[in-house]
Parts: structure tokens; sequence; C-alpha cells
């Protein structure tokens, strides 16, 4: 932390959420944590923030300001705050479509839970066959680049 490593921040932040390590447990102190981690560039504490705030963690309930830290992380690559995103935006009736392309960006990442989405909201008919399609393959291909015969074989040894 004294050098300024924003996974130690982010770490030190989710070990007074859960009160592990000897730290006790201090939704407030993680969420200094987690702000400082987030200027540091960690997505993840960003995500933590957005979640804080969604869910009155350690601050006052606030969904502008859950938003506004799940677009930091969406911008840094968190695919969980890009499919949080996509739930704000899909449940608000106005932005159906902006919800959609949320969906889109985290399951091509290999978010299962974005797809999921994606699959439900086709089976309710507000996405079209094509985009589902689209998803599917987009998904696809981002989790057979997670694949490797060493990962295979490393599937249930103790490491």
């Amino acid at each position: 932390m004294e050098l300024g490593y924003a996974e130690a921040f982010f770490n030190y932040g989710c070990y007074y959420k859960t009160g592990e390590y000897g730290k006790p447990q201090d939704y407030e102190k993680a969420n200094e944590l987690w702000l400082k981690a987030g200027e540091l560039g960690s997505a993840n504490s960003y995500t933590n923030l957005g979640y804080s705030y969604e869910n009155g963690l350690g601050v006052e309930i606030d969904k502008k300001k859950a938003k506004h830290y799940f677009e930091l992380a969406a911008m840094s690559g968190n695919l969980m705050a890009r499919y949080n995103l996509g739930v704000k935006e899909w449940t608000a009736l106005d932005t159906h479509g902006r919800g959609l392309k949320h969906f889109m960006i985290s399951a091509s990442g290999g978010y299962k839970l974005a797809l999921d989405a994606i699959k439900v909201g086709f089976m309710k008919g507000g996405v079209a066959k094509e985009e589902y399609a689209s998803a599917l393959r987009a998904y696809q291909k981002a989790t057979d680049g997670m694949k490797s015969d060493a990962r295979d074989k490393d599937k249930g040894r103790d490491i």
C-alpha cells in the first residue's frame, strides 16, 4: 500500500468488508480503500463501490453513484460491472437497447450471466434471433480462448 499498489488497497478493502485476516468488519473502511484502489486503476474496486451504493453498505443508498462506479469499472473492462449496467438499462423503459448493448459486450468477454440475460430477452421476444445468435458466437469465442490443455490437466488437482 505504501507503494500505491491498487490491488493492495483492493484486497484490504475486501478484508474489511468480510472481517477477515484480523480486520474488523467495516464497510465504511472498505469503501474508503476501494475508492483509493479505483483511483489507482482497480476496476474491481469500482465494481464493489457500485454494489455498496446500490445496497447501502457503509454508505447511504445512492443509485446514481452506484451507476457512476459501475460505469467507471465497465470502462476499465470489468465484465460484471458491464452486466450490472445492462440490468439497469434493460429495466428502464426508455433504454432497453442500451441494456442489450451492455449485455452483448459483457457476453462477448465470456460473462455467462450476460449471455443468460440475452437468452431470457430472446425467449420473451425482446431480443432478435440474430442478436442472440451473435451473442452466443461471441461468448463461445471468448470462452474457447480461455481453454487450454494445461488447464484441463490441472482440473481437480490441488494447487
